[in-house]
């Protein structure tokens, strides 16, 4: 049980260190936002809506990462090293197009956006700086998920600290060194993740040299594991489809409401939410890379105790969250504003008053992260969707039930309930990680 914490740890603490400066990135971001100009909570949600509309395309795309990693895992597993490298091949092929299919359609798509999220002049000049961005963050993630299926951590780690220390330092200098404001937050991102292309480019070549091996474009391009990626992502587009929905329509109508705080309010807070989420996600990517591992190797007892230990750790996580936010949020929601502008004692007063929904979610997302990492790594994608397609409809359905009753209370309650029916319906779906156990059969 030692080693498996060891190899959970391996992964994980590399992955946490990662992610955790996802959010300080958007933590900056946000205080970068707070502090510049005269009216925070608007340059707050012109912002907010800006990196919604990013986040659509970010997470519409991340399958290439989820789909790459999980049957990377298998491979390495199984020890087929022909087979890792045309996941890669197919991994990069497929996010070079479609980042460039992104560009192209760049116009439509974000005037479409800007219309949809209601988003102010400030939000276009954004979409249309970071916009150049993106072709660059779809190929890291072919990276970070062949990285992740060959039980590297450590890459994904150099380059995620890299990319987002260049971001953050350009931010502040392009914001307030060159009068930029949100759109300087945008040019830092474009430059920082080709940065970090290149930076996983040269790490691949230096780790990985000796055992790519040659590989011919019609393997690559073969029909039968390409139906497998394309079904296995397909399942994942669909999926996250509906977490973007959820994500999208949380913004949206946080913007609608009577209360225009609300908004910067309801930003703010979730961006404490995305500080736990990203830390667990440390653990989830552990599951994925040893639950592949396990079941390409066929070692189901080691798979049994990384099931166990993942979601014990995961529950770990949640419930020292719980503690930070109870006894720390005022702090936390301090970062974000400028205290001295007129409009931040309101802005803290509303918080104080969903604080809450914040303690409450890491409880209720103790389980829905770490499944998620399973069923990567064992592909079965058809559970995450499933899954995610009912807590999808039952988030909808709570908050327009009770949005009339409870207002600004039903939106996160529906977003509460949302993540903790994630966890439980796989859970269930998979007879209990049953169906999980019995891939490493018969793999």
């Amino acid at each position: 049980m030692q080693n498996m914490n060891r190899e959970i740890m391996r992964i994980a603490l590399p992955n946490i260190v990662s992610n955790i400066t996802v959010p300080l990135m958007g933590i900056v971001s946000t205080a970068i936002a707070g502090h510049w100009g005269t009216d925070s909570a608007a340059t707050i949600g012109a912002l907010a809506i800006g990196v919604s509309i990013f986040n659509f395309i970010y997470w519409n795309c991340s399958f290439v990462r989820m789909g790459t990693s999980g049957l990377t895992a298998q491979a390495f597993g199984a020890g087929d090293w022909e087979e890792c490298t045309r996941m890669l091949c197919r991994a990069l092929t497929v996010a070079a197009l479609m980042g460039i299919v992104t560009v192209a359609l760049q116009w439509p798509a974000g005037e479409l956006a800007l219309w949809a999220m209601n988003g102010p002049e400030m939000t276009r000049d954004y979409f249309y700086a970071r916009i150049w961005a993106v072709p660059a963050g779809i190929v890291l993630f072919g990276f970070n998920g062949w990285f992740t299926g060959m039980q590297n951590a450590l890459i994904p780690m150099c380059t995620a600290i890299t990319v987002n220390i260049i971001h953050i330092l350009c931010s502040l200098w392009f914001a307030f060194g060159l009068d930029m404001g949100i759109v300087g937050i945008a040019y830092a991102s474009v430059l920082a993740q080709w940065c970090g292309v290149a930076l996983s480019a040269v790490l691949l070549v230096v780790r990985y040299r000796p055992v790519l091996v040659r590989v011919k474009w019609r393997e690559v391009a073969d029909l039968e594991p390409l139906r497998t990626f394309f079904r296995i992502n397909r399942d994942i587009i669909l999926r996250t489809f509906c977490i973007v929905a959820v994500y999208t329509f949380f913004t949206g109508a946080s913007a609608r409401m009577d209360d225009p705080a609300l908004l910067a309010v309801n930003t703010l807070l979730l961006q404490l939410f995305t500080l736990f989420s990203y830390m667990n996600d440390g653990f989830a990517y552990a599951a994925e890379a040893l639950t592949g591992r396990f079941i390409g190797a066929r070692d189901i007892e080691s798979l049994r105790a990384c099931l166990r230990r993942c979601i014990f750790w995961g529950t770990v996580v949640s419930v020292v969250f719980v503690g930070i936010y109870l006894t720390g949020w005022r702090e936390l929601v301090g970062l974000f504003i400028d205290r001295s502008a007129p409009e931040a004692p309101r802005i803290v007063e509303l918080a104080g008053r969903y604080i809450i929904w914040i303690i409450i979610i890491p409880i209720a997302s103790a389980t829905p992260f770490i499944m998620d990492g399973i069923m990567v790594g064992a592909t079965q994608t058809r559970v995450m969707r499933n899954s995610m397609f009912l807590s999808t409809a039952a988030y909808f359905a709570i908050y327009y039930a009770g949005y009339p009753l409870i207002g600004n209370n039903a939106l996160w309650m529906a977003f509460t309930l949302y993540m903790f029916l994630r966890g439980v319906l796989q859970y269930f779906m998979t007879k209990r990680l049953r169906m999980i156990e019995g891939k490493a059969i018969e793999n």
